[in-house]
């Protein structure tokens, strides 16, 4: 692959950071922009030797210059923020001075991170054409950044913007996200101290969980392929349960440990998301390598210390 120049924005939270390390990795340039203020965690960069710039994209941009593509990560991920302004800000409008950095450095290629939220609780397969229905201002910041995309290509004609919908995202990295971080990984946390993993009962609801892994590679996919402006489910295309992540993680702890069953306390729950990924494979080429099972073994032996990410 010939050497690249790219920007990761949001370099140093979850899934930035797997994106910014593979690409060095790789052998590319890259530099890093984060505030370090949400999610973002300099432990996630340990070993990087990129550029580094500590702004808030929202008050801030890095200096003028030309990448040959920008990961745009950057956002206030956490579902539970009920603070509107303060979203909107960070999700919307920093995703509008990004691209109109792009644009002023004749950068031609975004790949942005949207999100399944702005599905709600929609019909299953999800469908990249089927109406949007956002049950919280994240869901509602990431359609209006799907919007922004579209209208924003359609001045730039010169420019492709490409935004994934993440689904339920787990593996490496994620450690500094709280409560924001994966069922996958609360639960072997839980585990690990020999308690009975806590879901909701009876652990039947449905999810499209996908490795980090397979979101780096939908990512590269989309930065390589992508010849058009569009919006693409970022997935497995298969809906998982609850349980089934607890009868992998007791396999690969070699425990037995029986779920614990409490009540479900929110009146809006969503009891299956899956996402139809035909459009991103005939648009990107992207398909995922990773199933449940042998994400979670990947995982678990980078938990236990027993392989490097």
């Amino acid at each position: 692959m010939d050497k690249k120049k790219y920007l990761v924005t949001g370099g140093a939270g979850f899934i930035g950071s797997n994106i910014a390390k593979t690409l060095e990795a790789q052998g590319h340039e890259v530099t890093v922009v984060d505030d370090f203020a949400h999610n973002g965690n300099f432990k996630n960069l340990i070993g990087f030797k990129g550029d580094v710039y500590g702004i808030n994209l929202y008050e801030e941009l890095p200096e003028p210059d030309y990448y040959d593509g920008i990961f745009h990560e950057a956002a206030i991920t956490d579902t539970t923020v009920m603070d509107q302004a303060e979203m909107m800000h960070q999700n919307v409008e920093a995703f509008r001075n990004i691209l109109n950095y792009a644009a002023e450095n004749e950068i031609r290629k975004v790949v942005y991170a949207s999100s399944a939220a702005t599905y709600g609780n929609g019909a299953v397969p999800m469908k990249e054409s089927q109406p949007t229905h956002p049950e919280n201002v994240y869901g509602f910041s990431k359609v209006i950044d799907d919007n922004l995309a579209r209208k924003f290509s359609q001045d730039n004609n010169d420019m492709k913007i490409i935004g994934l919908r993440y689904f339920n995202v787990f593996g490496p990295g994620e450690y500094y996200k709280g409560k924001m971080a994966s069922m996958v990984y609360q639960l072997y946390n839980q585990m690990k101290q020999g308690q009975r993993p806590r879901i909701f009962k009876h652990g039947e609801q449905m999810r499209d969980f996908v490795y980090v892994k397979d979101i780096v590679k939908a990512n590269l996919c989309a930065m390589k392929n992508g010849k058009e402006t569009c919006v693409l489910n970022a997935a497995t295309g298969v809906a998982r349960s609850y349980n089934d992540i607890i009868k992998c993680l007791n396999q690969e702890l070699g425990t037995n440990l029986e779920p614990d069953y409490i009540d479900n306390p929110y009146p809006f729950f969503q009891n299956k998301t899956e996402a139809d990924m035909s459009l991103a494979k005939e648009k990107t080429g992207y398909t995922p390598d990773y199933t449940l099972e042998t994400a979670i073994a990947d995982y678990v032996a980078i938990l236990e210390g027993k392989k490097e990410n």
